[in-house]
């Protein structure tokens, strides 16, 4: 006689499922097994809290470095002791007179008179002199004086200078000038100076009639008879 099941009796058809389950039960108790924490009692009956991953974590470690002492400077060396010397020797008061006087006193007072030494002008050019050099017969007032001087002294030089020795001497045509400077000294005399001219004889020439020129009244700068410059110049034409 056969014996014949239900299929929904079958206890095979739900093995598949009995497996899932066991498998989520299994994964669950083990789920909840991880995240429960425990707590331990400590000595005064407080709960210590301990946790799975307390083992895991590495906790770094600090370490806090002791203070550095400063160390307060060192104190200033005594100073050195100062003996003191006695100086036993006597010193001398300087005593100070009073400058003051009585009116009965007399005050000789000495003046004494210092004579300041007037500059001496040796030299003085003719356009500057205050007092002019006199050529004889020449009178006046100090600028006719000066008038007459210069045209006494281009007469002269007419008179005396050789024209024709220009000639002679083979200078090109034209207008020809010598320079000379002479001085008219403080006692009236002639001194020479210097001279330029186009020729050695031109130049001798010129010197020659300047020393002809007769002795003058000597010119004066503060009343001083002085030594008197001048330039003068002689122009000829050579044809």
């Amino acid at each position: 006689m056969e014996i014949k099941k239900s299929p929904k009796a079958n206890l095979e058809n739900y093995t598949k499922l009995f497996w899932q389950l066991g498998l989520v039960l299994t994964l669950l108790t083990v789920y909840v097994g991880i995240e429960n924490k425990t707590y331990d009692e400590g000595a005064n009956g407080l709960a210590l809290i301990t946790s799975d991953h307390d083992d895991e974590e590495d906790i770094p470690e600090v370490f806090m470095e002791p203070p550095v002492e400063v160390k307060p400077p060192p104190p200033p060396p005594p100073p050195e002791k100062i003996e003191i010397i006695e100086d036993e020797e006597e010193i001398e008061e300087t005593i100070i007179e009073s400058t003051e006087t009585d009116e009965s006193e007399k005050i000789e007072i000495e003046i004494v008179e210092v004579f300041e030494e007037e500059e001496i002008i040796e030299d003085v050019p003719f356009a500057i002199i205050e007092d002019v050099p006199v050529y004889p017969g020449c009178k006046g007032t100090k600028k006719e004086k000066k008038a007459c001087l210069n045209r006494s002294l281009q007469k002269h030089v007419v008179r005396k200078f050789n024209a024709d020795l220009a000639g002679d001497l083979g200078l090109e045509p034209g207008k020809k000038k010598i320079y000379i400077q002479f001085k008219i000294t403080k006692t009236g005399g002639i001194e020479i100076v210097a001279a330029r001219a186009p020729h050695p004889r031109l130049e001798k020439e010129a010197r020659r009639v300047v020393s002809l020129i007769p002795k003058m009244t000597p010119g004066k700068q503060r009343g001083r008879p002085v030594n008197v410059t001048y330039m003068l110049p002689i122009s000829f034409n050579v044809e």
